[in-house]
């Protein structure tokens, strides 16, 4: 899968796909899949069409050279370097704070650690460490037990649905939970979202049972055309939030989490003690810094146009005869979806790189089998980007029909 940020959770590497723990990192550690990387990396960086840029196409040096230039525009950089989290590190969670409508925020080194720090605070708060979640959410499914393992949390799930629970299933949960955790969006139910009024709905509907409401925002900075409000308006639903610098704001690496004062004063100590205080951390800083500036304002755009994409995905495979797809959700509900068809990931797989190298398109990168159910189904997500905005209903249609011939036997 593909989602162009990512690294802890979905890909062993950075680059191969969607981001970071899942499938992909099983396939990641296969000799074959290492042998191979290399050639999808040269074939995705001379692609002269693509839907999005990775960060894993970029060298360091790359990488390093655009920093070093686009810093100097969101901070000065002829300052001394932060020690222990003052200088950019500090003006990074002030900004960050003054987005979300926080009194306070703390920058992490990653998402993983800021809500175990965040649900293991409000756990001692509210008396109860169980936390309600999703099935599917982040920490259930790529980030080995740690909840449990490592912050003494136990978890339980108002749903199985592939959606987030209704105001009714966390009325009626038959247990007690202290916190209540909704992911935006749910990334692998198919980067999809609540309407605000559910949204709300299922808010109050915690807020019945004494619960508090934490925010897993890694991908909220997304989120404001879907509900179409501003981003301070939806963080404010919930009691603290998470939100990632990597994923969706190409940074370097990096999370916050925001929320009172006392509460992320303690999550500072948790920090601390999970080995998160780090002596210096201005390049990530200093690159979510540059995200916030540029790709920010640039979200409202890259999520229309998703809606474009996936019209003219579902316009092509019709039109090729593909037997049966699901574009999931059918209307992106972010500039993040899901594309299922009936191949094997391999012949998938095959057939999208030929594409990129012989006709110099990337339509599709790393393709998965179906995590349940019959064999011979497979899914990808598609991020769509700056470069993506070049694309009209026709151009996607026209890769789509020609990914398609390339799936036909013999077809080269």
């Amino acid at each position: 899968m593909e989602d162009q940020h990512g690294g802890e959770e979905r890909h062993g590497r950075i680059g191969d796909g969607p981001g970071g723990n899942g499938p992909e990192a099983a396939r990641a550690g296969d000799g074959a899949e290492q042998d191979a990387r290399p050639r999808r990396i040269a074939a995705w960086r001379a692609s002269e069409r693509t839907l999005c840029r990775m960060p894993g196409e970029f060298s360091m040096g790359e990488r390093l050279t655009a920093l070093a230039a686009d810093a100097r525009a969101v901070y000065d950089t002829d300052e001394m370097p932060d020690f222990y989290g003052d200088g950019p590190v500090a003006e990074l969670e002030r900004r960050t704070a003054g987005l979300l409508g926080f009194p306070a925020a703390a920058f992490f080194p990653t998402g993983t650690m800021a809500q175990q720090a965040a649900l293991r605070a409000w756990a001692g708060r509210t008396g109860n460490a169980t936390v309600a979640l999703h099935p599917l959410a982040h920490p259930e499914v790529h980030e080995r037990r740690a909840f449990g393992t490592v912050s003494g949390l136990r978890t339980v799930h108002p749903t199985t649905a592939p959606r987030l629970p209704t105001a009714e299933e966390v009325r009626d949960f038959e247990e007690p939970f202290g916190t209540l955790m909704l992911e935006l969006p749910l990334r692998d139910a198919g980067f999809v979202l609540p309407t605000w009024q559910e949204l709300t709905d299922v808010v109050e509907a915690a807020r019945e049972r004494d619960a508090v409401v934490h925010f897993d925002g890694a991908r909220l900075w997304e989120c404001a055309v879907h509900f179409d409000r501003p981003l301070e308006e939806i963080a404010g639903l919930a009691d603290s939030v998470y939100v990632s610098y990597y994923k969706t704001l190409e940074g370097l690496s990096g999370a916050a989490l925001v929320g009172p004062e006392p509460l992320v004063d303690e999550a500072r100590a948790w920090r601390h003690r999970y080995g998160g205080r780090l002596f210096q951390q201005y390049p990530a800083a200093l690159s979510a810094l540059v995200g916030l500036d540029r790709v920010l304002p640039e979200l409202p755009s890259y999520v229309a146009h998703a809606r474009v994409v996936a019209e003219g995905l579902a316009d092509g495979f019709a039109k090729a005869g593909v037997p049966w797809f699901r574009i999931n959700p059918g209307v992106p509900h972010t500039h993040q979806f899901q594309v299922w068809l009936p191949y094997e990931a391999d012949a998938l797989d095959e057939a999208g790189l030929g594409q990129s190298e012989q006709t110099g398109v990337t339509l599709f990168r790393r393709w998965f089998p179906a995590p349940a159910g019959p064999p011979g189904v497979a899914y990808t997500e598609l991020t769509v980007t700056k470069p993506g905005l070049a694309w009209s209903v026709e151009d996607v249609r026209d890769a789509a029909a020609e990914f398609v011939r390339r799936l036909a036997p013999g077809a080269a």
